[in-house]
C-alpha cells in the first residue's frame, strides 16, 4: 500500500469510543451538554482536503471534526454544533428556531413517552374501553408527525400514535391493528394534544406469529448444507482499521449514524495508476410515503434516514444467518443520547462472493474455449426501523462496475380492511389490511472521475425513421445532451427511451480520445406518487425526480436538508438547485432517486420475503480496453476445462 493510502486511511478511519468521549467532554466544558440535554445526532464530518475543498473552510486539512445536534428536554432551543478534536474546541454552535428549521431527529426515549402518556389520558382510555381493550395489552407505534394544517403544532415536537393489540409477549401486535383511532402527542411538554376516534372497527383476530409451529408447519427437510469456504482466506486486505483493497479496487469503509455505511475514496488501479471514481457514496435519505387517505393514516410519511437515523438501529450481524462465507466485520462506534459510546458489534459485513460468468466465448475458428468467472466484493449492513428491516448492500465487481441494492423485508404496516373493500389497501388475512406505500431512496454520489472536473450527459435511444439513408428502417441511434446548469439537471427517467446518464471527465481521455466516464443505470421504477401539491411532495421533493446534479458544497449533505423532522419542505435539493450553478466540467454531486412501489400481497404476510431495488454505475470509456483480461482462468482449481489456452472440453457455469 502506498504512503498516500496510509494517509487516507488515517483521515477516514472510523470514529472511536475515545473520540466520542472527547467530544462529550468538550461539549460539557462549553455548557452545551448538561443533564437536560440529549444528543440527537453525532457524526464524523468528512476531513477537509488539501486541494479543491480546503479553501475557505477555516478547518485544518485532515482534521477530525464531529457534528452534534443537541436537544433540550426542558423545551429550550436546540443547537447544531461542530467540534474539532484536532484543535480541542467548539468550531461553531448555532441555536435553531425549530418553527423555521424543523425539529431534530426522533429520540429513542420519546418512543416510551408516547405510550406512557396515552396510558393515562382519559380520551385514549375511553376509546380503548369502547373497544373492550386492556390498556396493558395495547402497544402504540410512535410515528413522526409530518407537517399538515395543524398550526398549533408549529414549533412543537410532535409524534403521532397508532395502536395495536399484543395479547402476550411473543404475540405479533401488527396482526391486530386498532383502526379508527389515532393520538397526537407533544413529547416535550408531555401533553396529548389530540385523540381522534372515528368509531369502533373490528380488530383482526387471526394471529400473525410467524415463528408459531402451527402457522409455519414442520421445517423443510429437503435442504442440504451449502458450505462456502476460502481455505487461503479472502482476496482483500484491510489496513488502518477500514481501508480495503480488493482486486484493483480501493475504498475506505465509513459509517454514519444517519446514513449507515458510507464509502470514501472509491478508486480502481489501472495500468499502475490509482484512478478515483467516487469521492463519497452514501444513501443520504429514505422516505416511506403511505397512500391511504383515511384521516387516521393520511399523514403517514416516514423519513427513516432524516427522522429516525437508520445507522443507529443497525443490527449486529451473525455469521451463517446474515452473512455467509469468509466474513470480515467492522464494528462501528456511535454515541447514545448522553454522549456515551456504543459499539455496534459486527454492524458491517464484508465478504467476496462468486457471481457466475464474467466473460465467455467458444470460438469456432481458433478452437479456444474461454471462460472467466465473476466475483464481487460485498459491503453491507442491516437496520430495523419499527416494522420494516432494510439491507443496504454495496457491490464492487471485477470489471469496474459499482452497484447498490436495497433489500426490504420485515412486517408490513397494517390496518383493518374495510368490509366494502378499498382502492388504497390490500387485504392480507381476514379483516387485515396493509396500505399501499412506497420506499424511496436517495443516493448521494460525490463524483470524482479521474479528478473533480466532471460533467453529466443524458443519453436517450433514438429511433430513426425509414427513408433516405435508412431504406430498410433498421437503423437506430442515440442522443447525448450535456446538462450544463443545475436547473437543467433535474431529470426524470424514461424507460421507453432507455435513458441513462453518463458522468465523465472532459479533461481525461481514453486512448480513443473520448472523455472517460461511468454510466448510471436506473431501475426505472415510479418516483413519488403523491400529488405535487401535497405536504409530502414538498418535504420529499428529491423523490419527485430520478436525477439531480448539483455543484459540490460541503454544507449540502442531505437531499431533504439538515433537519427533516416537521420541516415544511423546500430544504435540500430544491434550495441547492435554486442557485442554478454551472455544473459542466465542475466539481459535482449526482443524486439518484430509486425505490419500490409496494402493493402488499397475501404472500407478504405475516413476514415479508425480501424485495430489492437499486442502481448500477458501469464504466463508459473509463478504460482503454476490457479491464478483466488478466482475470485468471481457474483460481479455484476445480475444473480444468475453464481455460483460455485452446482445445475442446466443457465449461463451468
Amino acid at each position: 500500500m502506498t504512503l498516500a493510502a496510509v494517509e487516507t486511511t488515517s483521515a477516514f478511519r472510523l470514529a472511536t469510543a475515545a473520540e466520542i468521549l472527547q467530544v462529550r467532554s468538550i461539549l460539557q466544558q462549553e455548557g452545551l451538554l448538561g443533564p437536560q440535554h440529549r444528543i440527537a445526532y453525532l457524526g464524523l464530518l468528512d476531513p477537509v482536503g488539501t486541494g479543491r475543498r480546503a479553501a475557505g473552510t477555516g478547518a485544518e486539512p485532515g482534521g477530525r471534526r464531529f457534528r452534534a445536534f443537541i436537544h433540550d428536554v426542558s423545551g429550550a432551543a436546540p443547537s447544531d454544533v461542530v467540534v474539532s478534536l484536532t484543535r480541542q474546541l467548539v468550531e461553531s454552535a448555532v441555536v435553531l428556531d425549530t418553527a423555521v428549521t424543523g425539529e431534530l431527529p426522533v429520540l429513542e426515549e420519546e418512543f416510551e413517552v408516547v405510550e406512557a402518556l396515552l396510558a393515562t389520558d382519559e380520551r385514549w382510555l375511553k376509546a380503548l374501553q369502547d373497544r373492550d381493550l386492556d390498556v396493558a395489552k395495547v402497544r402504540v407505534a410512535p410515528l413522526s408527525a409530518g407537517v399538515f394544517e395543524y398550526t398549533e403544532e408549529q414549533g412543537r415536537r410532535i409524534l403521532r400514535g397508532l395502536a395495536f393489540v399484543q395479547d402476550f409477549p411473543e404475540d405479533s401486535a401488527w396482526a391486530h391493528p386498532v383502526d379508527g383511532l389515532v393520538a397526537y402527542v407533544d413529547v416535550v411538554n408531555k401533553e396529548v394534544t389530540q385523540v381522534i376516534d372515528l368509531g369502533v372497527m373490528p380488530i383482526p383476530a387471526e394471529h400473525g406469529n410467524y415463528t408459531d409451529p402451527e402457522l409455519a408447519g414442520p421445517p423443510r427437510t429437503s435442504q442440504k448444507p451449502i458450505s462456502i469456504t476460502q481455505p487461503q482466506g479472502p482476496s482483500f486486505t484491510v489496513t488502518g482499521g477500514n481501508h480495503v483493497e480488493w482486486e484493483k479496487w480501493s475504498v475506505d469503509v465509513g459509517f454514519d449514524v444517519r446514513e449507515g455505511v458510507v464509502l470514501h475514496n472509491l478508486a480502481f488501479e489501472d495500468g499502475g495508476r490509482v484512478r478515483p471514481i467516487i469521492n463519497r457514496a452514501s444513501i443520504a435519505e429514505m422516505v416511506v410515503p403511505y397512500g391511504d387517505p383515511s384521516p387516521i393514516r393520511s399523514w403517514q410519511n416516514y423519513f427513516d434516514t432524516g427522522e429516525y437515523l437508520v445507522g443507529q438501529y443497525a443490527n449486529s450481524l451473525e455469521l451463517g444467518c446474515d452473512c455467509l462465507g469468509e466474513i470480515t466485520y467492522f464494528s462501528p462506534v456511535i454515541s447514545d443520547a448522553f454522549g456515551n459510546p456504543r459499539e455496534i458489534r459486527n454492524g458491517i459485513c464484508m465478504h467476496e462472493e462468486d457471481w457466475s460468468i464474467l466473460s465467455k466465448h467458444s470460438d469456432l475458428w481458433t478452437g479456444i474455449n474461454y471462460t472467466r468467472r465473476n466475483r464481487r466484493l460485498v459491503i453491507s449492513f442491516f437496520t430495523t426501523i419499527g416494522n420494516y428491516d432494510y439491507g443496504f448492500y454495496w457491490y464492487l465487481y471485477l470489471d469496474g462496475t459499482i452497484e447498490f441494492e436495497a433489500k426490504a423485508t420485515g412486517i408490513v404496516f397494517t390496518s383493518a380492511f374495510p368490509e366494502g373493500g378499498s382502492d388504497n389497501i390490500s387485504q392480507l388475512a381476514p379483516g387485515l389490511g396493509a396500505p399501499f406505500h412506497q420506499h424511496l431512496f436517495s443516493a448521494r454520489l460525490d463524483m470524482a472521475i479521474d479528478g473533480f472536473t466532471n460533467r453529466v450527459e443524458e443519453e436517450d435511444v433514438v429511433r430513426q425513421a425509414m427513408g433516405p439513408g435508412n431504406e430498410r428502417g433498421n437503423a437506430f441511434s442515440r442522443k447525448r445532451t450535456v446538462l450544463t446548469r443545475e436547473s437543467e439537471a433535474v431529470r426524470g427517467a424514461d424507460a421507453r427511451a432507455g435513458r441513462t446518464w453518463i458522468i465523465s471527465n472532459p479533461e481525461s481521455r481514453n486512448r480513443l480520445g473520448e472523455p472517460v466516464g461511468y454510466k448510471l443505470h436506473s431501475h426505472n421504477q415510479p418516483t413519488l406518487l403523491a400529488d405535487p401539491e401535497s405536504s409530502i411532495a414538498r418535504r420529499a421533493a428529491f423523490a419527485t425526480k430520478d436525477l439531480w446534479v448539483t455543484r459540490y458544497a460541503e454544507e449540502e449533505r442531505y437531499p431533504t436538508g439538515d433537519f427533516v423532522n416537521q420541516h415544511i419542505g423546500g430544504a435540500g435539493l430544491p434550495a441547492y438547485v435554486a442557485q442554478d450553478r454551472d455544473i459542466d466540467g465542475e466539481d459535482i454531486v449526482v443524486w439518484h432517486t430509486f425505490g419500490l412501489t409496494h402493493f402488499p400481497r397475501v404472500e407478504d404476510w405475516p413476514i415479508m420475503p425480501v424485495d430489492t431495488v437499486g442502481f448500477k454505475l458501469r464504466p463508459e470509456g473509463f478504460f482503454d480496453r476490457s479491464p478483466v483480461l488478466d482475470v485468471p482462468a481457474n483460481p479455484n482449481k476445480q475444473a480444468a476445462a475453464c481455460h483460455g489456452e485452446g482445445g475442446s472440453g466443457g465449461s463451468c457455469h
